[in-house]
């Protein structure tokens, strides 16, 4: 994992120019033990061979206590690779006796792992390295405490003269193993630049690869743990208060700060929900099975503070995530959080925000379940929704609509002031091959099948519109609020060809009482069988669709233990509606559209046909009499594939 560009204050440049302030000077600087000092001194200035082996004992051990610690001997040398400054080697003068160099030797691995760690101490001191880093490299320095402390020991003893070779590796062995351990740690760490959850998976790895050291393995499980303090301080904050205070970017959650919640109700996507905060790549190899849980406990607490409505997570002591270990209580921490978060915010949504009472009003509205404000709303805008789409006031259609919600039913709805009207741009064909459902069904029409009418009028492009504000955005979201409009406009104009044929059906009535003729009684057999259609279409859509999928849905909301649950399920009830009402199977759609207008043109010509049987001009009377009757004599098939047209839909249907 790379480091993060993340702002953070700069190292001091003292820190640097300054070396004996940092402990780096014992590489730096070439200094010879007090024991060589006084060798010389006393006049040891010659080779180590030159003197016996008791005499070469002294200077080695002498010379090891300072390799110990990073300074270099008189005959124990520390050489570098230039320019790579964690190669280095310890060198012994090749003239001393052979037996104490190979004793010597098995020393230099203890030093070389006590210089590599003492330096990652002192690098990943720095701000840039991140908490994990720091908190790791205080593990190590309090390590690096024990260690000195030791070979202060050692040294005391030499002192004392009771100190040999022998005796220095029986004292050093119960370290070799845990430095090495570490230095390999640490030199993968600083050759990949870990921060963060790489290096806290880094230590645990190691720590399960040393299965077989029970020592080993325990000390670096602590030191796992005291680097894993600050980034469960980071976790424990976001579980708890759905705060990230991560100032460093090492959480395996990011925050997108740019997608507010206002573009809940505008983007089509609601990628604020899903990408105001995300999981990232450095998940935690201890917290990967709960990530998912992580972020969304974080995110229903986040959603609550947006809200206005500061809650926290009760936090005891036992709830505690300053630790992680094999009895995964973090684990039943983060559940019981999770929770009291989630049955914390749905109690908001349902009882302060009232989501069930906006689904109910949008379903007396959208989906026509409180359908007398619609007829009235139609009876009073029916000149302004039969012009064309340029001329129509959307102004005017707004306040005809409020005046239907007041002079209706729909006043005592205290959300009924929430409902707008708009009109579309096209028609339901054509925003049906625009519609975007899922990754699966991106287009739902062909470009074949997107035949525009020539003249679009308000009936085929009035829609609804829902004021929905935060927090129920989330639920109902531009996308939910357009599949409701999508629904919403094809029972609105199967009303509309309905209010036109029985229009058509009472003139025939009244011509019925007057006239008798085939012509008539045809016309009024076929009357009867489109408005049989639309009527067994419109039972359809509302019986067998719309109010048992609602009621579905309505129970398995009751039961909701969470928002996503709860979001889940609405997305679904549409989605059920959307493919219940045929608007997701383009070719019966496309059939269904074609007998709606043949419906129309029928009315219409019905209507006009019996103005014209009505005027005082004889001769236009019966010329319109006999265009009506050869019309209907040389429509008799279109009659017959009209019916069995109808049959088949409504087969559909029923089947859907």
């Amino acid at each position: 994992m790379e480091v993060n560009n993340i702002n953070s204050p700069s190292t001091p440049r003292w820190n640097s120019e300054r070396p004996f302030l940092t402990g780096r000077f014992h590489q730096e600087t070439k200094t010879m033990s007090r024991f060589a000092a006084d060798s010389h001194s006393l006049g040891f200035g010659n080779a180590v061979g030159c003197y016996n082996a008791a005499v070469q004992e002294l200077v080695v051990i002498d010379d090891l206590l300072s390799a110990m610690v990073g300074i270099q001997g008189r005959y124990i040398s520390i050489k570098r690779v230039r320019g790579r400054e964690d190669d280095f080697t310890f060198q012994v003068d090749a003239s001393m006796d052979l037996t104490l160099q190979e004793l010597a030797k098995r020393v230099f691995p203890l030093c070389e792992s006590f210089m590599l760690i003492n330096q990652f101490v002192e690098s990943r001191s720095q701000f840039k390295n991140g908490l994990v880093n720091h908190a790791f490299a205080a593990a190590l320095r309090a390590l690096l405490l024990d260690y000195q402390a030791m070979v202060a020991q050692l040294e005391h003893q030499f002192r004392l003269g009771r100190l040999s070779l022998q005796g220095l590796w029986y004292y050093c062995q119960p370290m070799m193993g845990s430095m090495q351990a570490l230095s390999t740690v640490i030199q993968k760490a600083s050759v990949n630049n870990f921060v963060g959850s790489a290096v806290l998976n880094l230590v645990q790895s190691q720590a399960k690869a040393m299965a077989g050291d029970t020592a080993v393995r325990s000390l670096l499980e602590k030191m796992a743990e005291c680097a894993s303090n600050a980034y469960l301080g980071i976790l424990e904050r976001w579980v708890y208060e759905g705060v990230i205070d991560d100032p460093y970017g090492e959480f395996f959650i990011a925050e997108n700060k740019f997608l507010q919640k206002e573009s809940l109700t505008q983007d089509y996507d609601a990628k604020y929900w899903r990408q105001r905060y995300s999981l990232k790549d450095g998940i935690p190899s201890f917290l990967a099975n709960t990530s998912g849980t992580i972020l969304i406990t974080g995110k229903y607490l986040n959603v609550m503070r947006e809200c206005g409505h500061h809650v926290q997570v009760p936090v005891s002591e036992n709830s505690k995530l300053m630790s992680f270990g094999s009895n995964h209580r973090y684990i039943e921490c983060i559940k019981s959080a999770y929770d009291f978060a989630s049955s914390e915010l749905l109690n908001l949504m349902k009882e302060k925000y009232d989501l069930m009472g906006k689904l109910r009003s949008i379903k007396h509205y959208l989906l026509l379940d409180q359908g007398d404000f619609l007829v009235h709303f139609m009876d009073i805008a029916r000149d302004e929704l039969m012009k064309k789409l340029d001329d129509i006031s959307v102004e005017k259609l707004q306040s005809l609509l409020d005046l239907a919600l007041r002079s209706t039913a729909a006043a005592a709805d205290p959300c009924h002031e929430d409902l707008t009207c708009c009109v579309e741009t096209s028609s339901l064909l054509r925003r049906l091959g625009t519609f975007k459902d899922s990754e699966k069904n991106r287009n739902v029409l062909d470009d074949n099948d997107l035949e525009e009418p020539l003249s679009l009028t308000g009936l085929e492009t009035f829609s609804l519109n829902y004021k929905v504000r935060w927090p129920l955005s989330i639920v109902i979201s531009k996308k939910a609020l357009t599949k409701y409009q999508l629904i919403f406009s094809l029972p609105f104009h199967c009303k509309h060809v309905e209010r036109q044929l029985c229009g058509a059906w009472q003139v025939h009535q009244f011509v019925a009482l007057n006239m008798r003729g085939t012509a008539i009684s045809r016309s009024s057999l076929l009357c009867r069988s489109m408005l049989k259609f639309i009527n067994s279409l419109l039972h359809y859509l509302t019986f067998e669709v719309l109010e048992p999928n609602w009621h579905v849905m309505h129970n398995r909301l009751q039961t909701a233990k969470s928002i996503d649950e709860v979001i889940q399920h609405h997305d679904f009830f549409l989605d059920k509606c959307l493919r219940g009402c045929l608007l997701l199977l383009p070719g019966f759609l496309k059939k269904m559209e074609r007998l709606k207008s043949l419906c129309l043109q029928y009315a219409s010509a019905t209507q006009w046909l019996i103005m014209m049987l009505f005027s005082n001009l004889r001769g236009s009377l019966m010329q319109s009499f006999g265009a009506w009757h050869q019309y209907l004599s040389s429509s008799s098939q279109a009659e017959t594939v009209f019916d069995s047209s109808c049959t088949g839909i409504l087969g559909i249907g029923n089947d859907q």
